[in-house]
């Protein structure tokens, strides 16, 4: 496991989520988040979405080889995707709607499914790519030739 590749899939990850949340979040559903109960700030701390983002990247990245060690590319970045998603659902999503009086609930895990959806199937793809092994992908490419 390379530290450099742990940087840029944590890079990658941040790229492709703190955007990704931010809009989500802020711009296209804000209404309805505020609507739903979600946020308690009048102003949300931003640099702390950053900062959580971005730890998770490092973690995420980190995990990513040891992960799917073993397995295909896309084999690896799905049951990756599934397996980190479903774990990040029951964290964010459950867990936030049993501690905060959201209602309807069922816009909440609508909404909040197919962000974190979105959000695992692109973060695992961009590991995937990160921490392929590019020695196997050469030589599979040099034997189909």
């Amino acid at each position: 496991m390379s530290f450099a590749r742990t940087v840029v899939g944590a890079a990658a990850y941040l790229v492709v989520t703190f955007p990704l949340a931010y809009t989500w979040h802020l711009v296209a559903f804000e209404t309805t988040y505020r609507r739903l109960g979600y946020f308690s700030r009048d102003e949300p701390i931003i640099a702390f979405g950053f900062l959580a983002v971005a730890m998770q990247g490092l973690i995420l990245s980190w995990l990513f080889p040891l992960f799917v060690r073993g397995k295909s590319l896309a084999c690896g970045a799905a049951k990756f995707a599934l397996v980190m998603g479903v774990y990040h659902w029951t964290v964010h999503v459950l867990a936030e709607a049993a501690k905060h009086p959201i209602e309807p609930l069922a816009t909440w895990f609508a909404l909040e499914t197919a962000y974190v959806a979105i959000q695992f199937a692109l973060a695992a793809l961009l590991l995937a790519i990160v921490h392929r092994d590019r020695g196997a992908i050469r030589g599979s490419v040099a034997a189909q030739t």
